[in-house]
C-alpha cells in the first residue's frame, strides 16, 4: 500500500488532535478493555470524534490481532497509514476488527503513533473527569 497518495489536512479536510481533558475508559461486556488519562482527541471533518489510547493504557490481552487493514490517506495504513485491526475476546464475546492502530502514521498526525482507538458502536467508550 506504499502507493496510496499521502493527503495533508487543511482547510478543506481538518484533522486536529488534542490530549484529552478527561479520562477514557473502553469496555466491552462491563470488562474494561482500556482506562486512560493520557488519550488523545482526534477530530477530523465531518467524523465523529475519535479517542486513540495509548498502548500502555489498553489490556492487550483481550486483543487478538487480525489480517484486516484499511487505508486513509490522512493517516494512513499500519505500515505507513494502513490501520491494523484487532478483534476483542471477553467473556464469550468476539468483536471482530473493532479496534485499530496506527504503528507508522503519516506525519500531520504522527501523534496517533502507538495509541489504539476502537470502533464505538461496538465497544463502550465513557469520557469522565479525571483523577
Amino acid at each position: 500500500m506504499t502507493d496510496k497518495p499521502v493527503l495533508v489536512p487543511g482547510l478543506d479536510h481538518p484533522i486536529t488532535i488534542a490530549k484529552a481533558r478527561r479520562r477514557v475508559v473502553a469496555t466491552v461486556g462491563g470488562r474494561t478493555i482500556a482506562d486512560s488519562a493520557h488519550a488523545l482527541t482526534l477530530e477530523e471533518k465531518d467524523y465523529p470524534v475519535v479517542h486513540y489510547i495509548p498502548r500502555a493504557d489498553v489490556n492487550l490481552s483481550a486483543l487478538e490481532g487480525t489480517d484486516h487493514e484499511t487505508y486513509c490517506p490522512y493517516e494512513g495504513v499500519a505500515r505507513r497509514g494502513v490501520a491494523r485491526y484487532f478483534s476483542i475476546g471477553t467473556d464469550g464475546i468476539v468483536l471482530d476488527n473493532v479496534v485499530w492502530t496506527y504503528a507508522d502514521p503519516h506525519p500531520a498526525v504522527a501523534q496517533i503513533k502507538d495509541h489504539v482507538a476502537f470502533y464505538t458502536d461496538q465497544v463502550n467508550i465513557t469520557v469522565s473527569a479525571a483523577d
